[in-house]
């Protein structure tokens, strides 16, 4: 038994790049856990070199999490497990939320130890609207499903999040200007670095900058809401359904449309049959 921490669960937030950046109590967690689950034992164990500490880690990942998760469970009973991603919050774009589900069903005591996040980081950077956001997280690799994707929240009223990496930066800005319009975003690199950045811009320009110059590392892309545009016209609608028609059967095409342009799916579905015929 942990005389210094009670057994449980511990969420550790780790820095995103400033290695200043782990607080007092994240300091502490880390040095006194049982058992530290992580995302890779190499990045973690350079953080904690960095404190001055050796704890065991367990390696808890995308690829072994469903077999891993039951003894980490077990563990706790007894045990202070901490748990970190590589950089930021866990749970946010990694499986840790089952596990966190899985130690409540046991009824284990869980601890969440605040701090470095770098979907809000960047969003500070942005200047671009805080009050209501939606976090989306990676967006799929391969063009239909990432235009499918991109069209199913190209209708909320609240800025968006996404994480993506460098060398696929500039087809999916590309991608998001297609799907969203020609929308202000930001791309924020290096975020608590030393050449952070924030580069600002419609996503045309962004999609152009970053397709001759993709950037290294993993990137926040933040994008405005909707602006308050004027109802489509007929004309408008009928373009945006026939373009829909070349690539998706009839339902989906409506449904498509109907959800970009805030119409009614029935009318286009029925529309949509008239002009295929």
């Amino acid at each position: 038994m942990n005389a210094l921490l009670s057994p449980g669960l511990y969420i550790v937030a780790t820095p995103i790049g400033n290695l200043g950046d782990l607080s007092p109590r994240a300091v502490e967690i880390l040095s006194h856990a049982d058992v530290i689950a992580v995302e890779d034992s190499r990045v973690t164990a350079k953080l904690l070199h960095h404190i001055g500490v050796k704890r065991p880690m367990i390696p808890y990942h995308d690829h072994n999490a469903d077999g891993m998760r039951p003894g980490l469970v077990a563990r706790m009973g007894t045990e202070a497990v901490a748990l970190v991603s590589d950089a930021g919050t866990p749970l946010i774009s990694d499986p840790g939320y089952k596990l966190v589900r899985d130690a409540r069903a046991a009824g284990h005591s869980i601890v969440t130890i605040p701090g470095p996040c770098a979907a809000i980081a960047a969003l500070t950077l942005s200047a671009l609207p805080t009050d209501r956001f939606l976090f989306a997280g990676f967006l799929p690799p391969k063009e239909k499903a990432r235009a499918d994707a991109i069209a199913e929240v190209a209708g909320i009223r609240a800025t968006l999040v996404f994480y993506e990496s460098g060398p696929r930066l500039g087809a999916m800005l590309a991608a998001l200007a297609a799907g969203l319009g020609n929308r202000d975003a930001a791309v924020a690199r290096e975020i608590t670095k030393r050449f952070e950045e924030a580069v600002t811009g419609p996503l045309e320009t962004l999609a152009a900058r970053y397709a001759v110059a993709p950037p290294r590392g993993e990137i926040v892309v933040i994008v405005a809401p909707p602006g308050e545009a004027p109802p489509p016209s007929t004309e408008d609608a009928e373009a945006a359904l026939a373009e829909a028609l070349t690539r998706l059967p009839t339902s989906k095409a409506a449904g498509e449309v109907a959800k970009r342009l805030g119409l009614d799916r029935k009318a286009l579905y029925a529309r949509a049959l008239e002009m295929k015929q």
